[in-house]
C-alpha cells in the first residue's frame, strides 16, 4: 500500500537532508559527456559513493584496484581540487543499476576517468558491495560550474539541501530540460506566497510537459532520516511502463527555530513560547553544537555511547531545524559541565523529543565529560550572506565590512562605522557569512588594502549576539559618525574556533563568608579599587571593612583557549602586590537588591591568568610565574581562592536584608567567546547583619530566584 503520509513526512526531512545527491556535476572535458555525484549515506557534501551517468543510466565503480590517483580525477570532476582519502567495501552503502567500470588505474595526467586504464565501460565482475568512494578537500576549484536542478525563481539553498526545483537528481539521473520528474519541492525560506507562486509554475511547467517517471513504489516507515534508506523501485531505461498517479508535490515549513530568526512566525506562536528543555552549545554556527537538556530544573549533556544519526535528527528536528547532517561523538564541540543526563539513546526516528527516545538513566563511571554527544543539522539557506562581506583582508576571514544598505531597488555598499564596534557585532558578521566566531573586533581598518567602497552608510550598531545577522541589529537612523573615511571603518577577523568561559557556581555557594578585615592589611587591595568608596574616609590605618568572599572557579569549555585582550608588551606591572595586570576588569562582582539596584561592588583585574587545574589528559599551558604567558587552556580552570586580595564584595556599609549576589566574567566582552550567555552568575543572597546565606546559584539562563 502506498503510505503518502509517511512519504511525504520523509520528504520533509529529506528537504534538510546533506545526504541527497542532489548536485550534478559535468566533466570538466567536455568530449566525455559524463555526468558525476557523490551519493550514500552517511556522508558530508565532500565525500560519498561516486556515482557516473553514462550512456543514460546512473552507475558506480568498483573498488579493485582502485588508487589515490582515481580520487584525484573523480574530485576534479566532482569540481574539487585535489582528493584527501577513498574508500572501498561500499562504506556510504551499495548503489543501484549498473557498475560502470572495474580494475580503474590512472597516474593523475588524466582529464577525465575515462582516460585511464579500465575493463572498459559496463565489464565488471563485482557486487554493489564493492563500490568505491571519494573523500574530497572541501576546497572548490575557481570556476567551477556545478549543473544544478531547474530552478522556479526562488533563491539557491545552500549545498546539501533540495531546490525549489524538478528533481532531477532522484529521477535516476534524467539529463537537464528531459522532463523528468519525480517531486516538485519548495525551498524551505520561502514565505507561504512564494511557496504558491513557485508550486503554481511547477504546476504550469508540468501541464506543458510530458513527465518521464523514474521512482515509483516507494514504501517508507516514517522513520528513515533520509529519503534513500526508504524501499523503492527504479523504472528502467527506455522502459514502457507508465505511472498512475501524478508527480509528488511536497511544501516544507519552516521550523520554529528558524522561523524566530527569520522573523517568518509571530511570538504569539505556540512553538515558540515553549518552555526550553533542550539546547545545543559550542557550535560556530546556528544547528550545530553539543547537546544539553534540561532535567530537574539542572542543564547536561547526553554521552555518545550508541550517539547516531537517527537521534540526531530526533534533536535536530525538535528545536526546529531539519535532520542531522552528523551525530558528532568525543566532545567535538566541547566539553559540557554538571551532570550527564543521558546515555546510550536510542530513537526509531518519528519521536517529537529525545525524551521520548529510550536511553539509560547515567551513573558517574558509565560516561564523561570527554563523550559528549553533538550534533550538525541541515539548516536552510536564509540568503543573508548576500547583504554583506569582507573586504581588504588577507584571507577570507578577515577584511573591512561592507553591507548593502538602501531602498528595495537602490541598495548600495558601503561601511560601518568603528566607533563602538564591539565583539557581539563582529560576531554576527561572522556567523552571517559563515566564517565562525570573532577573533577580533577591529574599529580601524587603515591597514588593510582599500577598496572602491568608501561612503559610510551605517553607525552605532548594537547587537545582542542572538541576531542571524547584522540588520537585525539596532543602529542609528542617520549616520553619525566623528571619524570618515575607510580608516575607521569596522573590520573583524573570523575564527572556527573560539573560547568559553563558565563559572563554577556551586564553589561560590560553598565558599561564601564574612570577613572583617583589619585596614591595615588592605592597603594594597586600596590601591587597585578593590574597596567601596567610603573606605577612602576611614581612620587609616585603625578600624576594618567587612568583606564577603568567596572562591571562583573559571572553567574554558570552548574550543579555543582564552587569552588576554592585550599582549604582554602592554600589561601593567603593579608593584604592591607584585604582578601583571593583564586585562583591565577580568570580573565583575555586584550585590543587587531583588530589583536589581546595586548596593555593593568589587572587581577582579586578571593579574594572573593560568591554568590552576585541567581535566584528565589535558596539560597546562599558562602560568603566570617569571612573567610566564597568561590563559586559560581548553579544558582547564582558573581558580580564585576565597583568601586572594580583592576576591571579595566590600558590604561594610550594606544594611541587613535580601539580595542578589551576581558574578560576571569578561563583562565588557573584550576577549571573544562562543557563548556570552553562560558569563553571569546570580545568586539568593540573604545577610542578617552578623551572617550571610548564599543559596539557589544559577548560571546564564539557568538564573531562577525564589
Amino acid at each position: 500500500m502506498f503510505h503518502l503520509a509517511a512519504i511525504l513526512w520523509v520528504i520533509w526531512t529529506m528537504c534538510w537532508a546533506q545526504q541527497t545527491p542532489i548536485t550534478t556535476t559535468r566533466s570538466p572535458n567536455p568530449k566525455s559527456g559524463l555526468l558525476f555525484r557523490l551519493a550514500g549515506y552517511p556522508r558530508k557534501h565532500n565525500e560519498g559513493r561516486v556515482e557516473v551517468f553514462y550512456n543514460q543510466e546512473w552507475g558506480t565503480i568498483c573498488d579493485d584496484d582502485f588508487t589515490m590517483e582515481n580520487a584525484h580525477i573523480l574530485c576534479h570532476h566532482l569540481g574539487f581540487t585535489e582528493a584527501t582519502g577513498w574508500t572501498h567495501s561500499a562504506k556510504y552503502g551499495k548503489g543501484v543499476g549498473r557498475i560502470w567500470l572495474d580494475n580503474v588505474i590512472c597516474s593523475g595526467s588524466e582529464k577525465s576517468i575515462a582516460d585511464c586504464n579500465s575493463r572498459g565501460w559496463g565489464n565488471s565482475d563485482c557486487t554493489h558491495e564493492e563500490d568505491a568512494g571519494v573523500i574530497c578537500k572541501d576546497e572548490r576549484i575557481p570556476g567551477f560550474i556545478e549543473l544544478n536542478a531547474i530552478e522556479v525563481n526562488v533563491p539557491r539553498l545552500e549545498e546539501g539541501a533540495l531546490r525549489c526545483a524538478l528533481c532531477p537528481a532522484l529521477s535516476a539521473g534524467a539529463a537537464l530540460g528531459a522532463g523528468a520528474v519525480l517531486c516538485v519541492l519548495v525551498t524551505l525560506h520561502s514565505c507561504a506566497a512564494d511557496c504558491l507562486v513557485s508550486l503554481s509554475v511547477s504546476r504550469i511547467y508540468l501541464e506543458r510537459q510530458k513527465p518521464s517517471f523514474h521512482l515509483h513504489s516507494v514504501l517508507c516507515a516514517g522513520s528513515e532520516v533520509h529519503f534513500s534508506l526508504c524501499p523503492m523501485e527504479f523504472y528502467k531505461v527506455n522502459s514502457t511502463a507508465t505511472c498512475d498517479g501524478a508527480p509528488v508535490v511536497v511544501s516544507c515549513a519552516l521550523g520554529h527555530a528558524v522561523a524566530a530568526a527569520h522573523g517568518a512566525v509571530k511570538k504569539k506562536k505556540v512553538s515558540l513560547q515553549r518552555e526550553e528543555i533542550l539546547r545545543l552549545k559550542g557550535g560556530a554556527r546556528p544547528g550545530e553544537g553539543r547537546v544539553e537538556v534540561l532535567k530537574k530544573g539542572q542543564w547536561g549533556t547526553v554521552c555518545d555511547d550508541r550517539w547516531d544519526l537517527q537521534a540526531a535528527s530526533v534533536v535536530c528536528r525538535e528545536l526546529g531545524f531539519g535532520s542531522a547532517k552528523e551525530a558528532l561523538t568525543g566532545a567535538r564541540m566541547g566539553q559540557g559541565m554538571g551532570p550527564i543526563h543521558l546515555n546510550e539513546v536510542r530513537c526509531t526516528g518519528t519521536e517529537s523529543s529525545i525524551w521520548e527516545c529510550q536511553y539509560k538513566n547515567i551513573t558517574e563511571e558509565d560516561c564523561k565529560h570527554s563523550e559528549d554527544a553533538a550534533v550538525k543539522c541541515n539548516v536552510p539557506y536564509m540568503g543573508f550572506d548576500k547583504t554583506i562581506r569582507l573586504a581588504g583582508g588577507r584571507t577570507r576571514s578577515e577584511g573591512r565590512v561592507e553591507v548593502l544598505y538602501g531602498p528595495r531597488g537602490s541598495e548600495r555598499w558601503g561601511l560601518i562605522c568603528g566607533e563602538g564596534w564591539g565583539t557581539k557585532e563582529a560576531a554576527t558578521v561572522c556567523q552571517q557569512l559563515g566564517l565562525g566566531y570573532a577573533n577580533s573586533a577591529l574599529q580601524e581598518t587603515w591597514y588593510w588594502d582599500a577598496s572602491n567602497v568608501t561612503e559610510m552608510i551605517v553607525s552605532g550598531v548594537r547587537c545582542t549576539g542572538r541576531e542571524m545577522s547584522l540588520q537585525q541589529c539596532t543602529h542609528h537612523r542617520t549616520v553619525s559618525c566623528k571619524n570618515t573615511g575607510t580608516r575607521h571603518a569596522a573590520g573583524v577577523i573570523c575564527s572556527e574556533t573560539a573560547s568559553d568561559l563558565v563559572l563554577h557556581s556551586a564553589l561560590v555557594q560553598e565558599t561564601a563568608y564574612i570577613e572583617d578585615r583589619p585596614l591595615h592589611m588592605l592597603y594594597c587591595a586600596a590601591e587597585e579599587n578593590c574597596l567601596s568608596s567610603t573606605a577612602r574616609n576611614a581612620n587609616w590605618p585603625y578600624g576594618h571593612r567587612r568583606l564577603l568572599r568567596f572562591s571562583s572557579q573559571i572553567h574554558n569549555n570552548g574550543r579555543a583557549d582564552f587569552r588576554p585582550k592585550a599582549g604582554r608588551h602592554s600589561w601593567v606591572w603593579h608593584e604592591c602586590h607584585r604582578h601583571y595586570h593583564s586585562m583591565d576588569i577580568f570580573t565583575h562582582y555586584d550585590l543587587l537588591t531583588p530589583n536589581g539596584t546595586k548596593v555593593a561592588e568589587g572587581h577582579k583585574a586578571s593579574f594572573c591568568l593560568e591554568d590552576s587545574e585541567c581535566q584528565e589528559l589535558v596539560s597546562k599551558r599558562y602560568e603566570c610565574a617569571n612573567f610566564g604567558e597568561q590563559g586559560i587552556t581548553v579544558g582547564c580552570w582558573d581558580l580564585y581562592r576565597h583568601d586572594i586580595d580583592c576576591q571579595w564584595i566590600d558590604i561594610t556599609d550594606v544594611k541587613p536584608g535580601n539580595y542578589i549576589l551576581q558574578v560576571v566574567i569578561n563583562p565588557n566582552s573584550e576577549v571573544a567567546e562562543s557563548d556570552f550567555t553562560n558569563n553571569a552568575m546570580k545568586c539568593n543572597c540573604k545577610y542578617d547583619g552578623h551572617r550571610i546565606w548564599i543559596h539557589n546559584c544559577h548560571v546564564g539562563k539557568d538564573m531562577l530566584f525564589v
